[in-house]
């Protein structure tokens, strides 16, 4: 049995990448981990003071909300599921968790609309990019 991460955030566009991969995680009997990541290196650009300490707990918050969402979503379809919350750029910290975590499986979602942070394009060059770097396979859910 292998283990399927899927990095995740919030929107509509991530509930239907959660929803692909709880389906792939029951046709295939892995465990399901969903994962976000969070970077509070923009504060550093802040014009304003803030208590980064104070808002870097109320986004941790604002994660752990979306995850038990996710894991909810899962456990209605009959599938358990765990998660996990990161801080710090996600690049480092998605490579770190497929080692850590022994991952057999990295889903990402399928950039939608202008809200995305990639474009398809530069999504799949990422997915090459981690996939060299970890030895994992990378998949951008769902598909077309």
């Amino acid at each position: 049995m292998g283990k399927i991460l899927c990095s995740t955030r919030g929107g509509d566009a991530s509930i239907r990448t959660q929803k692909a991969a709880i389906d792939l995680a029951l046709s295939t009997g892995d465990d399901l981990i969903f994962f976000i990541a969070f970077d509070m290196e923009f504060l550093a650009e802040a014009d304003f003071n803030l208590r980064s300490d104070v808002v870097s707990e109320e986004v941790d918050k604002m994660c752990d909300f979306l995850m038990l969402m996710a894991i909810e979503r899962a456990e209605a379809k009959g599938k358990e599921a765990t998660c996990l919350v990161r801080q710090g750029a996600f690049v480092k910290e998605i490579e770190k968790v497929v080692r850590e975590e022994g991952i057999t499986l990295a889903i990402l979602g399928r950039p939608e609309g202008h809200a995305s942070r990639f474009a398809l394009h530069q999504l799949e060059e990422l997915a090459e990019q981690l996939e060299a770097d970890t030895g994992v396979p990378f998949r951008i859910l769902p598909e077309e």
